[in-house]
């Protein structure tokens, strides 16, 4: 078990006796940081949770935002870290089976997924298998079920070769009239269990999830890791929705981490209520399993429905139409207990208060820079774990590199495996800045998902407010309003006084950006214990971010006209610490990464939303941020999208005076856009902005040339940055 002697004593003291087994067992998991949140709750009380359109903020198994008078927007994030380094198919699958399931109990039609992932360098044997595997896990389980992954992003490390990210978010659409919450606020209501039957997997998944990994977890923990079943899973989804268009549910929530302890607990006890379950009714797929296993089993594809006792009879026949097993396992009582029954004993009960609502944990958290002893870097080298470098080279070599380099080039084989345009509401498809999903004949909602890991390591605060800043950029960029944000905060072992003090930096650095933008953190996660043998990844704040459009704005980045002029709007200025660039001149990340300058952000990101919302005509041809690798990446992305070349004077970059060509091309400054128009408006446009901005080019020919040192055919460019991935994974 992880419980401490302290919480030991608590729960002892509270409820007047030492627990069973059983008991000890339930009140474990739901003491783990997975499922309590016990060392950051405290600081996620930073976040903006409130806005005019949040229906449904933290606190359920996802957020609700309104986007039309009748409609609504349902979005959940998660991760599945340890599980996907154990085994990266079924552990990246489930990952996806839960946040579907999360979508799907607030009463909503999923229609969207993403996933940010995080690895070694692909030059490692294990990060390429734990990368093929992962892809693999997240596209056989999204393609079967019918929901179309429109976006996500992968970043390479040293830092993730022993300890990979799977983070996951889900979109769906629902009704404002049919919103479910995880609840059960009836007393004499039934608990009704549907889905896939109970085993033996996954038990102790989220304690598991709650402790560092160590080179022998691979076997050791393999049980933790549940096994998923997306056929299963369909027939859950279209079973949900047909109840609840025909059963007037109570409270609905899905079996994900904790499993029968945590979904009934927090039902009854968000309904101010107890819960009496008999474990003798419940269906198994295996003989002979105990109470202790059946209460803490993660097994898949299960839903917990609460319903007046006189649906049962119409809600049972539903779940036979679809061959699906179900069964009335209990009860809501006025108790304020669970009660666990079995063959008429009680074997278990416990307040749902202290399952729900555990005390949380005052950490100490350091005030000093982190020493050097706490740095990882000693670590990976004697483990022999290398980032690739090349030769520094001239302006022009240096931009084919870092088209080469494995976080910037093509990650078409990634969502070339991916069911995009299921569900035929996909407006604007993978590659983009943001994904952009059809909602009705006029709205739209974009979504995308960012994270610079390396800014993040430098420099907590402003890594997390950059992590907000980029996405926001990300769905200006595409035409749309930013609407709200989910997030996953990806961080090593929270009893260190020095990865406590990167959180809560880092937290606030992102509530900062998002309380200047009014964009309520709705929904989220965080995995703390991401640590291997004394190896921490970077922090990673991994960022969802929603934005709200009409689709007559709609923009995309690739060049599309001869002649069309290129703006840049923002300040460069000589920030390549943490940047791509550094890494693969230096093979390190050192210095001070961008800084997010607030008022700077939010007034050239407004400006450029402005523009959009103004060009009745389509004078703006594309809008493209600037983030990892600069405007020398950025341009090259437009560049090969469009196949179109450009002519570039790098010295009418604001901010460009004292900078040299390096850091003018590859700076990865916050706060900027790379905007085409055409050219007899590009004066006026120009004149409508009051924050930085000038003309640096032409789209042109058929070759990217940057003043006299870059002169670069598109074909060139392109067979760069096209087949990197795809060479390691051959």
């Amino acid at each position: 078990m992880t419980l401490t002697g302290a919480e030991s004593e608590y729960i002892c003291k509270e409820i007047g006796r030492e627990p069973n087994e059983l008991e000890y067992g339930m009140l474990d998991i739901m003491f783990s940081e997975h499922c309590s949140y016990k060392s950051s709750r405290p600081i996620l009380k930073l976040f903006p949770t409130e806005g005019e359109r949040v229906i449904v903020g933290p606190g359920d198994d996802a957020g609700v935002v309104e986007l039309t008078d009748e409609l609504a927007l349902v979005i959940g994030m998660e991760s599945h870290n340890h599980p996907s380094a154990i085994e990266p198919y079924g552990g990246a699958g489930t990952g996806i089976g839960g946040i579907i399931r999360d979508i799907i109990s607030m009463g909503a039609m999923p229609v969207a997924l993403l996933d940010p992932l995080r690895f070694g360098y692909l030059d490692d044997e294990r990060s390429r298998y734990l990368f093929e595997y992962v892809v693999k896990g997240i596209s056989d389980y999204g393609n079967r079920v019918g929901i179309p992954t429109v976006g996500g992003e992968v970043e390479f490390d040293a830092t993730f070769q022993f300890n990979p990210l799977v983070n996951v978010i889900c979109a769906g659409i629902v009704r404002k009239d049919s919103i479910v919450r995880g609840i059960a606020p009836n007393v004499g209501d039934i608990f009704v269990l549907m889905g896939g039957r109970t085993g033996r997997d996954g038990i102790h998944g989220v304690t598991f999830a709650s402790e560092e990994l160590t080179t022998s977890s691979e076997i050791e923990d393999r049980p933790a890791v549940q096994i998923g079943d997306p056929f299963t899973k369909k027939q859950v989804l279209e079973a949900t929705l047909e109840a609840l268009e025909k059963i007037d549910v109570q409270g609905l929530k899905d079996l994900g981490g904790g499993g029968l302890t945590c979904c009934v607990s927090e039902m009854a006890a968000k309904g101010g209520n107890g819960a009496l379950v008999k474990l003798e009714k419940i269906p198994l797929r295996e003989e002979g399993m105990t109470p202790y296993e059946i209460m803490l089993s993660e097994s898949q594809e299960r839903m917990v429905f609460v319903i007046h006792p006189e649906d049962e009879d119409k809600l049972i026949e539903i779940f036979d139409k679809y061959e699906l097993p179900r069964a009335v396992i209990g009860t809501v009582t006025d108790t304020g207990r669970f009660e666990v029954i079995h063959n008429g004993e009680i074997i278990a009960n416990i307040p749902t208060g202290m399952l729900s609502d555990p005390p949380t944990i005052e950490r100490e958290c350091a005030i000093d820079h982190i020493s050097p002893e706490d740095s990882t870097e000693p670590n990976l080298e004697k483990l022999g774990v290398k980032t690739p470098m090349v030769e520094e080279g001239d302006l022009n070599q240096a931009l084919l590199n870092l088209l080469s380099s494995q976080n910037i080039a093509s990650k078409e084989w990634v969502y070339r495996q991916y069911d995009h345009e299921v569900q035929i509401g996909t407006v604007v498809k993978p590659g983009d800045d943001a994904a952009v999903i059809r909602v009705d004949d006029e709205t739209a909602f974009t979504i995308t998902s960012d994270c610079n890991s390396s800014h993040t390591k430098l420099n907590p605060y402003y890594g997390g407010a950059g992590a907000i800043a980029e996405g926001i950029r990300n769905v200006v960029s595409m035409g749309s309003e930013p609407l709200c944000i989910v997030d996953c905060l990806n961080f090593g072992n929270p009893e260190k006084p020095h990865i406590f003090k990167q959180f809560t930096d880092c937290v606030q650095g992102m509530a900062d950006v998002a309380n200047r933008f009014g964009t309520p953190v709705i929904s989220g996660n965080v995995s703390f214990y991401n640590e291997t043998e004394g190896v921490t990844i970077n922090p990673s704040p991994a960022v969802g971010m929603c934005g709200l459009m009409k689709l007559k704005d709609v923009r995309t980045f690739e060049f599309k006209g001869e002649s069309d002029k290129i703006i840049i709007i923002g300040e460069t200025r000589p920030e390549l610490g943490g940047s791509e660039y550094q890494k693969l001149i230096l093979g390190k990340v050192q210095g001070e990464p961008p800084h997010v300058h607030l008022e700077e952000e939010y007034d050239v990101a407004m400006a450029v939303l402005n523009l959009i919302r103004q060009d009745s005509d389509n004078s703006i041809t594309a809008v493209h941020d600037c983030s990892t690798g600069g405007i020398g990446v950025a341009l090259s992305e437009m560049v090969l999208s469009g196949g179109l070349g450009a002519e570039i004077d790098l010295s009418q970059i604001p901010g460009a005076e004292g900078l040299n060509d390096f850091e003018a091309l590859f700076s990865e400054s916050h706060g900027r856009f790379l905007v085409t128009v055409k050219e007899e408006v590009a004066d006026e446009i120009l004149g409508k902005l009051d924050v930085p901005a000038a003309v640096i080019g032409t789209v042109n020919g058929d070759s990217l040339v940057i003043n006299d040192s870059v002169n670069i055919p598109v074909s060139e460019l392109k067979n760069s940055y096209h087949g990197v991935i795809e060479k390691f994974m051959a």
